[in-house]
């Protein structure tokens, strides 16, 4: 993972958070030092602030489609204009947040665009006796169909592509539940999905995958 940004507080920041959710994390707070960096190093996704000392993030963004790199991309910047976003997405950028913005959802889209770019070209996902069919938005459990609700699939498939990480119920929310973030003094309508997806995988003949982590959230982990 790749952080450009001049701005060195919120670089710092940024940088900090991201090593504590387990992500490996390099940065650069201007133009030269990003494109040293992408000259060198693959990177499965980079964030790139548009204003930058000696350049722009959209060269950088440019130069990275010249190299027909496959990082995702993430233009964090606080120009609001309909025509910087428009500009970003259609040279090559996968996501455009505006600052101020939440580090959690960084995190979440930056996940979201990492997970995006892994199942290009893989329309399935296994995970032992778990079939993911992510065209047909279906699941076998030891070979048999078994019903989720769109929200319980779109659970499953966040853990099964985390697993063995420890995932913060905020994280969950934010990742899934955007527009009902205001909720997330409760988690009740979290605590109702994973309760409902947990039953049906064990019904289904599964162990017990997904873990609590008490205080924490959930992990998604092997037997």
């Amino acid at each position: 993972m790749l952080v450009v940004e001049d701005e060195i507080a919120l670089l710092q920041d940024i940088k900090r958070y991201l090593e504590v959710e387990n992500m490996v994390v390099e940065a650069a707070s201007d133009f030269r030092q990003a494109m040293f960096k992408i000259s060198d190093f693959d990177y499965d996704c980079i964030a790139v602030d548009i204003n930058l000392p000696n350049g722009s993030g959209f060269d950088i963004i440019q130069e990275l489609k010249k190299q027909k790199s496959k990082a995702g991309i993430i233009i964090i910047s606080a120009r609001n204009s309909l025509d910087d976003k428009l500009k970003g997405l259609n040279i090559g950028a996968d996501d455009y947040l505006v600052k101020p913005f939440h580090l959690s959802e960084l995190n979440a889209r930056i996940n979201s665009i990492i997970r995006r770019r892994l199942m290009e070209g893989n329309n399935k996902t296994t995970f032992n006796e778990i079939c993911i069919d992510h065209n047909a938005q279906t699941v076998k459990i030891n070979a048999k169909p078994v019903l989720f609700t769109h929200k319980e699939f779109d659970l499953l498939v966040y853990f099964i592509t985390n697993k063995n990480k420890v995932l913060s119920q905020l994280a969950i929310v934010e990742h899934l539940w955007p527009d009902e973030i205001e909720l997330s003094d409760s988690y009740a309508f979290l605590y109702t999905h994973i309760r409902n997806l947990r039953k049906k995988i064990q019904d289904a003949g599964c162990p017990n995958y997904l873990k609590s982590v008490y205080g924490i959230g959930y992990k998604w982990e092997d037997q």
